[in-house]
């Protein structure tokens, strides 16, 4: 469970979110806005990369001002650049960096980078250059330096945004199967036309909140 009790969130004199209150038990929930509205900042508060200026943002019965770093290990974040979270030289030795603090024996890690590889259609590039991937390969390999964490909820900001279509229908396949909770900010409106749940949000607050068709003819008349 995700929630989020009178939340304001204040970035100098700009007040990007503003009395945000909203609990979020569905499995795929989605939320939609204009530039600026404030979403990237709602997805950075659900695992404590924000704090809210005030109010309280719960996650898994944890308040993030209190247990961020342990919200983090039980929160999964991918980011709309995957280059940002891509930091070793190749596909295999990038996953096994994700679980560098488990303590793992290095037969289990490898068991582990195996499968989350060959889950997501990357065990045979698992010696390359990770940085030499595709844009739709480089999203899938930080996913999988994510979920091979086993997160118990991920959120994903604008995942397709630098993908083409074959791609982005990839990821949107992905989102299908995965069984954890996941939270995805996103332009890509079809992305989550079969989602639980929308939320809307202009000038930092809540303007529409419901289910997937709903929630995108309110937010395509907010924006004609």
């Amino acid at each position: 469970m995700i929630e989020l009790d009178d939340v304001r969130v204040r970035l100098g004199q700009r007040e990007v979110l503003c009395g945000v209150t909203a609990a979020l038990p569905e499995r795929r929930v989605g939320v939609i806005g204009a530039n600026g509205s404030g979403k990237s900042t709602l997805a950075r508060l659900l695992n404590g990369l924000v704090l809210p200026t005030s109010g309280t943002v719960t996650v898994l019965g944890d308040d993030t001002r209190r247990h961020a770093a342990r919200i983090r290990r039980r929160v999964g974040f991918l980011f709309t650049d995957p280059d940002a979270q891509i930091v070793m030289p190749t596909v295999a030795e990038d996953v096994a960096f994700s679980l560098r603090r488990r303590k793992l024996p290095r037969e289990e890690v490898e068991r582990r980078v195996a499968d989350v590889l060959e889950r997501y259609g990357l065990a045979g590039h698992a010696d390359h250059p990770a940085h030499q991937l595709s844009g739709g390969q480089k999203q899938l390999l930080a996913l999988c330096s994510v979920l091979v964490l086993e997160p118990e909820i991920l959120v994903m900001d604008e995942p397709t945004t630098l993908l083409d279509l074959r791609h982005s229908r990839l990821v949107a396949d992905v989102l299908r199967e995965l069984p954890q909770q996941v939270v995805v900010v996103s332009h890509d409106l079809a992305l989550l036309e079969d989602f639980d749940r929308l939320l809307v949000l202009d000038e930092g607050r809540i303007v529409a909140d419901a289910a997937p068709r709903a929630a995108i003819g309110h937010y395509r008349k907010l924006m004609s």
